[in-house]
């Protein structure tokens, strides 16, 4: 059996269809297995990703509320934020930050967010949905070459394109009072789309909420958390450690960690809904000595010089300002993805 779901211009209808004919995707064409790609039911393009969307500043936004969750990119002088009630609806946003051509990508199904660079082998694409899914993943396809992409895999996993890997850029997923408060000249993705979407609506009942609810079956299945706990997953090849919110208590934390062979930096607050990763050194490789920053947000990090980083690592207070932190290739997820993606993976205990 499989779920397809079917979209109104409000509503999302969960419907349950028999199947028992054998996968129509030929083995040899993907990278991934091709037994579990399914039709999420929807065409594609149907859900339509969105193209240089209207934006307005901190100050102007009154359709979010503070616990809302956004994602957020910061280069240089310009950041932004993409608020999850869009991304429901949308899943793609092609857009640019600092001349940088970036996608964000965001799966409702697994909880994933992340930024691609749309630059790819010196040719410049927008990346639509495909109405695919992989594990209950999105696949996105490059408009320019139609090659498939699994969002998780970070990679193409067909066509012209594939073995290629995605070009990420650092995301903080936090709350709207987090975001705000930390980047008050940033500017945020409007509701103003050209499209009729209830953007104030969750178009998918308890599922973020449930733990036994799965539109789709995943596998392998892996019980030991909460299948729907948001937790924060650091890759480095091909291989995935998750740190949970519940080793981010009292203020801003601070851990150390050793992940395939490398030292890492991990911090995060449960109460300002957000953790971040970075290498314990700076992007020309200097090593840093870091201690956590409390109640300055987007101050979070000081290092043994006195050097004061931000949440996106960048230095912006001391001897070592222009600088930053060198990040990890790490975003927030569903704990029942991450199991299925990379099964076995080590859960963080401090």
């Amino acid at each position: 059996m499989i779920y397809r779901l079917l979209f109104t211009s409000t509503l999302c209808f969960i419907v349950l269809f028999s199947c028992s004919q054998p996968s129509k995707y030929v083995q040899s064409e993907w990278s991934i297995t091709a037994d579990e790609i399914l039709d999420g039911g929807v065409d594609k393009d149907a859900i339509p990703a969105l193209e240089e969307p209207e934006l307005v500043k901190v100050p102007e936004v009154g359709f979010l509320k503070d616990d809302d969750l956004v994602i957020g990119i910061s280069f240089g002088n310009e950041s932004k934020a993409y608020p999850h009630s869009i991304l429901y609806w949308h899943e793609i946003i092609n857009d640019e930050l600092e001349d940088v051509a970036i996608c964000i990508n965001y799966c409702p199904l697994t909880g994933t967010g992340m930024s691609w660079n749309r630059m790819i082998d010196g040719e410049l694409t927008t990346f639509g949905v495909s109405g695919l899914l992989y594990k209950s993943n999105l696949l996105p396809y490059d408009r320019a070459t139609e090659s498939h992409w699994t969002q998780m895999g970070l990679e193409s996993c067909n066509g012209e394109r594939r073995g290629k890997k995605a070009e990420t850029q650092m995301v903080i997923e936090t709350t709207w009072k987090t975001w705000k408060t930390s980047f008050p000249g940033s500017t945020i993705v409007t509701p103003n789309t050209g499209y009729k979407r209830d953007y104030f609506a969750y178009p998918y009942q308890d599922y973020r909420t449930n733990h036994n609810y799965m539109i789709f079956k995943v596998k392998p299945k892996d019980d030991r958390l909460p299948a729907k706990e948001r937790v924060h997953g650091v890759i480095r090849k091909g291989v995935a450690k998750v740190y949970r919110f519940s080793s981010f208590q009292d203020g801003i934390v601070l851990i150390k960690d050793r992940f395939m062979g490398q030292e890492i930096i991990l911090a995060g607050s449960t109460n300002d809904n957000f953790i971040v990763s970075f290498h314990a050194r700076l992007e020309d490789g200097t090593g840093v000595k870091l201690q956590a920053v409390q109640d300055q947000l987007p101050i979070i990090l000081e290092d043994s010089q006195g050097t004061q980083y931000d949440m996106f690592g960048y230095a912006v207070f001391g001897p070592n300002k222009g600088q930053r932190l060198k990040p990890t290739t790490s975003f927030m997820g569903y704990w029942f993805a991450w199991g299925a993606f990379y099964p076995g993976l080590e859960i963080f205990e401090p």
